[in-house]
């Protein structure tokens, strides 16, 4: 484990999906304090049925688990030697799959999201951040994907001056 971040502020994380939830792991594993604010369940999305953080939505597959051949196997791999709380769950909640990492949705979701709440260092504020950030938080990661709130993907938009955003799933596509 690193050392204890010098920097007191806390580490602000809007989103408590996969990657809003990893990054909050990753920081608190360094002595960080990082608070999540996640909308649901105040406000739900038209995909999402659960307020349980890194709820899957889509597909229950991680994807290929191939770390030989395959790129996602690959970053599957590298994401358990960094002690990934993402992949830990998906570990213990796997479902036969032929060569890909699938999980039972609803457990895997409950892992994570027990793991987070226990963390003395993660705090979870269940609210919607309407907009871009206050800008007296001094340590942000915006971490939200498709299923953004309108009013955040405005400030989004207003901040980059872009018309259109594009969502990338990272751990979806393949290179191989």
């Amino acid at each position: 484990m690193a050392p204890r971040m010098a920097n007191s502020e806390p580490i602000h994380i809007i989103g408590g999906g996969l990657a809003g939830s990893e990054a909050a792991w990753q920081a608190a594993r360094t002595g960080a304090k990082v608070i999540i604010h996640e909308m649901r369940p105040q406000r739900m999305t038209d995909a999402h049925l659960t307020e349980g953080l890194a709820e899957l939505v889509c597909s229950n597959s991680f994807r290929s688990d191939d770390h030989e051949h395959n790129a996602v196997g690959l970053l599957h791999e590298e994401m358990r030697r960094c002690d990934s709380l993402i992949i830990a769950a998906a570990d213990k909640h796997a479902l036969p799959a032929g060569g890909a990492l699938a999980v039972d949705r609803d457990a895997f979701s409950a892992t994570v999201t027990r793991a987070i709440e226990q963390h003395p260092n993660i705090a979870v504020e269940r609210s919607e951040v309407a907009g871009l950030p206050p800008l007296e938080w001094s340590n942000v990661i915006i971490a939200t994907g498709p299923l953004t709130s309108p009013a955040l993907a405005a400030g989004i938009t207003d901040l980059t001056g872009e018309d259109a955003l594009a969502f990338f799933d990272a751990i979806g596509s393949d290179y191989s």
